[in-house]
């Protein structure tokens, strides 16, 4: 099944929580559950990292021993990463705000 839509029956969702195969959670795009949203703030970023292992969906693309800026497309806004960095390089705004 590709997509849920009104035409799916229930019995044919995979239940919640349950792993059918690996790397599935790349198919389903769940940024849309925020909340609340990472901003990077690029100049106070001293590549310490520390917020990479934290992510719980891995939503903080590293490349080359360096972050970039955040998979939207998976993240749900937890904020764990803000309380982690040490140096104010992430700040959580109200999802939308940015565009106030």
């Amino acid at each position: 099944m590709d997509k849920i839509n009104e035409n799916v029956n229930w019995k044919s969702i995979t239940p919640g929580g349950d792993i059918y195969e690996g790397g599935s959670s790349r198919h389903f795009l769940t940024g849309d559950w925020r909340n609340k949203k990472p901003v990077y703030i690029q100049s106070k970023c001293k590549q310490c990292l520390l917020c990479y292992p934290v992510c719980p969906d891995s939503s903080i693309p590293l490349e080359g021993g360096k972050r970039f800026e955040f998979d939207f497309d998976h993240c749900k806004g937890c904020g764990i990463c803000a309380k982690v960095c040490p140096f104010g390089a992430i700040q959580m705004i109200k999802e939308g705000e940015e565009n106030e």
